[in-house]
């Protein structure tokens, strides 16, 4: 089974000239689904991990089933004004402007390691914006792991020159 041919592309979305690459296919097919979580644990099987952080909204879904796979916990990481209790925050930016994402105070601990979960890697914007976020609340990140990787846009690069050890699963040329 090829991963990539599971996932669906969408030309034109959301703006003239991006190609979306849209999980949504992968998570409807059981196997895939489960080849992604299965792959996206095997760097990691062995070791001992607090937590796993999920960026919204696909990142809850293979985050919170990569969690479970290495009995760890799992951190939502959010929008801001979406999380209920009291919450640390990072701005970070975008193409055209800023947006903010969010954690509960309480939803790591000092010294607790974490491995960062979401569908794909782009510009890496949101990706370090999670790893600022984590590490700032004393987290030690152990990676950051994606189903996809646009290396063309060079998310994945800028992770691992700020130390983040990276592993992807399929890429895809061009935006």
């Amino acid at each position: 089974m090829n991963l990539r041919d599971s996932i669906r592309t969408i030309p034109d979305y959301p703006k003239a000239g991006i190609m979306f690459r849209d999980i949504t296919t992968l998570l409807a097919d059981a196997k895939a689904f489960r080849r992604s979580v299965d792959e996206l644990v095997q760097p990691f099987a062995g070791l001992k991990l607090d937590k796993v952080a999920g960026i919204e909204a696909r990142g809850f879904i293979l985050g919170g089933a990569v969690a479970h796979q290495l009995s760890a916990g799992f951190i939502p990481l959010r929008k801001k004004g979406k999380l209920p209790h009291k919450t640390r925050a990072v701005e970070y930016a975008l193409e055209y402007g800023t947006d903010i994402i969010e954690m509960h105070l309480d939803a790591v601990h000092p010294g607790e390691k974490v491995v960062l979960v979401d569908d794909l890697i782009a510009t890496g914007g949101t990706a370090l914006a999670a790893i600022d976020l984590l590490t700032q609340a004393g987290a030690e990140i152990v990676a950051a792991a994606f189903v996809i990787d646009l290396p063309e846009l060079g998310g994945a690069d800028r992770l691992r020159a700020a130390g983040v050890k990276v592993s992807t699963l399929v890429s895809f040329e061009g935006h």
